[in-house]
């Protein structure tokens, strides 16, 4: 009975003292090392089981926000918020577009989630899905920012097949203009440019010519 109430320690406690507190607690109900070494394995376990957790909350996280980023891509930007997404579409003078607010506002649920899990004594899992949200935003910055619309004024030659066919695809996106009528709305998923192509043909709409490190993406 003494050992469970080891293992029942306040969540918010120090890790360390609950530690030592618990293997003195153990050792002198039990007067052996046994005890001891029980609690502290039982701690450890406790401890990766939370990491793992963790870790998978992250990753889905950042998988969930893809299915999120499409969604609010195709019928919010492409919608009612057409009035900011709309100089994304258009030639950028400058280095900002008033399509960069959605930026900072998809950035205010991470802010508040990792601050809320961090400082203000949330639900661990607040702090991992909030660093899943920061890693997709970053991981878009890259693809979409960086390497698509080469933002930061260096050409990056996309390599893999998967990177081809994303920037293809999202070079596609950009074949339209308007609100309506464009194609590919996810970020790190995208059908293949073939097909995209093809609906765009069916739309009416002519696909613009794909540039030489893509040459080969549709075939």
């Amino acid at each position: 009975m003494q050992r469970a109430r080891c293992g029942l320690r306040p969540a918010r406690s120090n890790p360390a003292s609950t530690r030592a507190v618990g293997v003195m607690q153990a050792a002198s109900a039990s007067g052996s090392s046994t005890a001891t070494l029980v609690f502290i394995i039982g701690d450890r376990y406790i401890v990766a089981m939370a990491l793992a957790i963790g870790i998978a909350l992250f990753l889905l996280t950042v998988l969930g926000m893809e299915g999120f980023a499409y969604v609010m891509h195709r019928w919010v930007m492409h919608g009612p918020g057409w009035c900011l997404h709309a100089s994304h579409h258009r030639p950028r003078t400058g280095c900002w577009e008033w399509n960069d607010l959605y930026a900072a506002i998809f950035a205010i649920p991470s802010i508040v989630l990792l601050l809320g899990g961090v400082q203000l004594g949330w639900w661990p899992g607040a702090t991992w899905i909030g660093a899943g949200i920061a890693a997709y935003g970053a991981i878009y910055f890259g693809f979409h920012d960086v390497i698509v619309h080469e933002r930061l004024g260096r050409h990056v030659l996309p390599r893999s097949s998967y990177m081809k066919r994303i920037v293809q695809a999202h070079r596609l996106h950009h074949a339209i203009g308007t609100r309506r009528g464009a194609v590919s709305f996810g970020f790190l998923w995208a059908p293949p440019p073939a097909r995209l192509k093809a609906e765009l043909q069916r739309r009416g709409r002519k696909a613009p010519p794909a540039r030489p490190e893509n040459a080969d993406v549709a075939r």
